[in-house]
């Protein structure tokens, strides 16, 4: 099943229900993702960029962003993919692999060569073209893994 993925800056109307449902699921403050995906649609291009899919019901079932840096100290390796979620009854059907496919198509109309990522996952990335790069120190001072991705 392939379902579509919408860019927030070319459809703003969803830009608060979008900021409230990456918050609901990552537990960041709505402001940082508003003011974000806000920061998207006024640029259209560039960074941050932020996408999301819907049901037939016009709900969220996934989501995703790519920002300058997901809070590590690796300021040198950017842009970042970052707040890949995908609602449960919807996992395992490819809709990940889609957003960050996508979102590594974007980039590259960008004119960027490489994505990057922070995950603790394993294994889940390399199966969607993904390749451990590093360990990273996030902002808590924690090694956390980075991942990297040519764009096509």
């Amino acid at each position: 099943m392939l379902m579509k993925i919408i860019k927030l800056a070319e459809s703003p109307e969803l830009s608060e229900q979008a900021a409230n449902w990456f918050a609901q699921k990552w537990g960041i403050a709505v402001e940082a993702y508003r003011d974000s995906i806000q920061l998207s649609i006024e640029q259209q291009e560039g960074i941050p960029q932020w996408y999301v899919m819907l049901d037939d019901r016009q709900h969220i079932i996934a989501g995703a962003g790519v920002i300058d840096n997901d809070f590590h100290d690796r300021k040198d390796l950017a842009p970042n993919l970052c707040a890949l979620f995908v609602e449960q009854p919807y996992r395992n059907r490819q809709f990940a692999r889609q957003l960050l496919d996508f979102a590594r198509h974007d980039m590259k109309n960008y004119g960027y060569k490489k994505l990057y990522l922070i995950t603790d996952l394993s294994l889940f990335y390399e199966k969607c073209g993904w390749a451990f790069l590093t360990l990273v120190e996030d902002d808590d001072g924690e090694l956390i893994k980075m991942y990297v991705a040519d764009t096509f």
